[in-house]
């Protein structure tokens, strides 16, 4: 911003304070607007879609700048955090009136997209979250609940359970040791497009963490995440709870590629919401419910006590409709307690969040009310957890007014009677306007000027406008202030008196009420700890109430968990087909894997329900880990410590990998995690390259896994396989049904037992549109296909003569086929020169034609 030779003073502030920001863009506050300089007003302003000048700096030299307005400036953060920048917010930190030359700023906040606490810069609904990844290490943080997360990542599947919780917790932001950079923290920010911080390796040693959190264990990842935390929010996290440990194993194995074509809680498209397993399990009324029930989907338990303790529980809630609906009606006033709880305990909490928080302790009564009586252990532990906080709920309810402000500095904060002091000042503010009503009539009367008035700006203060027309009749005692084009403002003695008065009052009065709100807020951070935990119960009891919720709705019942491989579903239902199609309109189908028959291979046309049917087994298997009821008549499931999926085709163009390259990764990830626990659902293995290699590829997947016994549902076209089925231990064959009608192929979505030989491909292609000709023949081609002998380099001419081409060549088909099923030695000789002499016939049309 110019050379420093000429640099003005506050060039040379601008300078100090962008040495402090590192890679993030700095907003500089200049009046009423925040100016971005240099390359950052280039980076940010066609992100922020505003205009890019430029100002003078120095004689011939000038700077890119852009603005924007001071009171709206959140949201052109939040633009630019969702690209993945970080930005720097430069304030003045004294009154300019009271500045003695150049106002001082200070950087008052560093905005990350993995940091992000300000209401009106989060998804209600969403979390921004910030990991750091170090050798054999994770550590989360959610700056919007002060919740921090380690993972204790086994030694031996390091890398993989970091990628998987990666892929959970989908961060917005990553930090990690500089130049070791583990590869599952690279490889997930290059697909998701996030920021990767790479920060000091000092950053990482945990030598210090057993003082700030004694038992906590010295994780280099948490030492990097809390170091990152207090370079960002400036030593703001002392509120914060306590660490929470927690091991990935504990939880079903759930690998990105699982979570992707599961389509858990994001569309294969990427579209989050409707079309999801959460979009459909969701019934939550709280925002901090909603976050629950995605985190217990992405985190299935392993401990069948927990499941059945959360299965009584939503078993409680499910049986008794109207217990139910009170305490859904009483959570709907509700607001987001986790993190307004961690606002108020970091003391950044304002005035309108703290009216927010009075109203939902408010609610808080009502809510544990509905559960009186209530027996299932978890739910009786939530309501013993949850604290309503009387004191603090009526203190709020006497304190604040009944609408206050976004901001303190906007007064009217508190409300009349709470301090006696703020009271007598706001009376000397109210009286003074009344004064200057009086002043304005009586002025008017004076002066003879009817449209005379009373007006203020924060630059001149109290004046008497008059119009333009009326400035004759102006008395000599007025004293002009400002000139406009169709008025002009005045300033008598009596007027600055009046203002002295006024602003002086008003001036102590928001002194008052700042002081106030500073005690206030102190006192109120006292109770972040009781706020925390009864946040924590209330979110538990939004979510079993929503889970129970869904499971009343859609008929959903409670699985039986085992400790066996036994997976058997009795008239199985897609969880969000079901719901997107209507009740009873969606087939149901029955499922059974065990230790004895563990490998079912499925054949069947396309669209008929195969890639369904296996999502749908895999849907509800990860609904009974996740303590929910599931969508069946009845459900058996051991207990399934991963599931792996390989279905869908997709390349991965940035990676330089082509489908079939990106199949065969999954199934390679698949054959070395995969244990006799697991749930393996495959779909068309070996479809993306040659026919005999894909079908060589598919024989020996087969054969490893059976020989594995995993449960798996394994669907092909290759129907070379079904045999093999039959003869490997463990496995079964099973196809998907159709009704052949003279014109077209019914689909009955149903899977039966045995296999099938046909995939009515042709069948589907005109059911798609296909156009009449080339349905027609596709017919042609497949009955020559299928006649034995026929090699498709046969089938080769495309011209008007390939239909006598194919005629021929079906004809030259027949012809082998009769001579390879002669058995000479059963003929005599008359019999089979008369045969020689019929084929020899047959042949001489052939010669020659091709």
């Amino acid at each position: 911003m110019g050379g420093r030779d000429a640099e003005t003073p506050m060039q040379a502030q601008y300078r100090q304070l962008r040495a402090q920001c590192g890679e993030a863009l700095l907003m500089f506050r200049l009046g009423d607007f925040y100016e971005l300089f240099g390359e950052d007003a280039e980076r940010a302003a066609p992100v922020l879609d505003v205009v890019l000048t430029s100002r003078e700096v120095s004689p011939g030299g000038r700077i890119p700048m852009c603005g924007v307005p001071h009171h709206a400036v959140h949201g052109y953060v939040s633009r630019l955090l969702a690209r993945g920048l970080s930005v720097a917010l430069a304030d003045q930190v004294e009154d300019p009136s009271q500045a003695r030359g150049l106002v001082r700023r200070e950087i008052i906040r560093l905005f990350t997209p993995g940091t992000v606490a300000e209401p009106d810069l989060l998804d209600p609904l969403g979390e921004s979250l910030l990991v750091a990844v170090a050798s054999g290490a994770l550590a989360m943080a959610d700056a919007s609940t002060g919740t921090i997360r380690v993972a204790a990542l086994s030694a031996e599947d390091a890398d993989q359970e970091a990628a998987q919780e990666l892929s959970r917790l989908r961060p917005s932001e990553i930090v990690a040791p500089a130049g070791a950079v583990p590869e599952p923290a690279r490889a997930y920010a290059v697909e998701r497009g996030i920021p990767l911080r790479e920060r000091p390796a000092e950053d990482f040693l945990a030598g210090a963490l057993g003082r700030r959190w004694p038992g906590v264990p010295e994780d280099p990842a948490l030492a990097g995440l809390v170091a990152y935390l207090e370079h960002v929010l400036r030593g703001e996290i002392t509120a914060w709870r306590a660490p929470e440990v927690y091991r990935p194993s504990a939880f079903m194995g759930l690998d990105p590629t699982a979570q992707r074509n599961l389509e858990l809680v994001e569309r294969l498209g990427g579209e989050i919401g409707p079309g999801t397993l959460l979009g459909a399990l969701d019934r939550t009324v709280t925002a901090m419910g909603r976050r629950l029930v995605r985190f217990w989907l992405l985190h299935p338990l392993q401990d069948l006590a927990e499941i059945g303790r959360r299965q009584d529980a939503i078993a409680e809630l499910g049986s008794h409709p109207l217990f139910r609906q009170g305490l859904r009606d009483a959570l709907r006033g509700v607001q987001d307690l986790e993190r307004l709880a961690a606002r108020t305990a970091s003391q950044r909490v304002g005035p309108r969040e703290l009216a927010a928080l009075g109203a939902s302790l408010g609610r808080l009564p009502e809510v544990l009310g509905s559960l009186g009586g209530c027996q299932a252990a978890l739910l009786r532990e939530q309501v013993a957890a949850a604290d309503p906080l009387q004191e603090a709920s009526a203190l709020l309810a006497r304190a604040l007014a009944p609408d206050p402000p976004g901001a303190v500095r906007d007064g009217g904060v508190f409300a009349a009677g709470y301090d006696a002091e703020l009271d007598d000042l706001r009376r000397a503010g109210a009286e003074g306007r009344q004064w200057l009503l009086e002043l304005e009539q009586r002025e008017r009367q004076r002066t003879g000027i009817r449209s005379l008035r009373v007006g203020f700006n924060r630059v001149f203060g109290y004046y008497l406008e008059v119009s333009a027309s009326n400035r004759d009749a102006v008395p000599a005692d007025y004293q002009r202030r400002q000139t406009l084009s169709g008025a002009e403002r005045f300033v008598t003695p009596e007027l600055k008196e009046l203002e002295g008065r006024i602003l002086g009052a008003q001036e102590r009065a928001l002194r008052r009420e700042q002081a106030l709100f500073a005690e206030f807020r102190q006192h109120m951070a006292a109770h972040g700890p009781a706020l925390q935990r009864t946040a924590g119960a209330i979110a538990c009891l939004d979510a079993l109430g929503a889970l129970a919720e869904t499971a009343s709705r859609w008929g959903w019942v409670r699985p039986a968990l085992t400790t066996t491989r036994e997976l058997v579903i009795r008239g199985g239902r897609h969880p969000v087909l079901e719901q997107t199609l209507g009740a009873g309109r969606f087939v149901p189908n029955d499922a059974a894997l065990s230790g004895r028959e563990h490998f079912v291979l499925i054949t069947g046309p396309n669209m008929a329900g195969k890639s369904t049917y296996m999502r749908q087994v895999a849907l509800i298997t990860i609904l009974a880990h996740m303590g929910s009821f599931v969508p069946a008549e009845q459900a058996r499931v051991g207990v399934v410590d991963r599931i792996f999926t390989r279905v869908g085709a997709s390349d991965d163009l940035a990676g330089g990998r082509s489908t079939f390259m990106v199949e065969m990764t999954e199934v390679a990830a698949l054959l070395r995690g995969a244990t006799r626990r697991s749930l393996l659902l495959l779909d068309e293995v070996g479809r993306g390259t040659g026919t005999l290699d894909g079908l060589a590829i598919a024989w020996a997947v087969m054969e490893e896994i059976t020989r594995l016994g995993a449960r798996t549902l394994f669907a092909t076209h290759y129907h070379e396989l079904t045999p093999v089925a039959g003869e490997l231990a463990g496995a079964v064959n099973a196809h998907v049904a159709v009704r052949e009608e003279p014109d077209r192929v019914v689909f009955l979505h149903r899977l039966l037992p045995g296999a099938t030989d046909r995939s009515y491909g042709v069948a589907v292609a005109a059911l798609a549109g296909v156009p009449a000709p080339v349905i027609r023949r596709a017919r042609d081609l497949l009955a020559v296909l299928q006649t034995k002998g026929v090699t498709t380099a046969e089938l080769a001419p495309t011209t008007d003569q390939s239909r006598a081409s194919v005629a021929r060549a079906a004809a030259r088909a027949e012809l082998i086929h009769r001579l390879a099923s002669l058995d000479p030695l059963r003929m005599t000789p008359l019999q089979a020169l008369d045969l020689l002499a019929v084929l020899q016939a047959e042949a001489s049309t052939m010669d020659g034609e091709d």
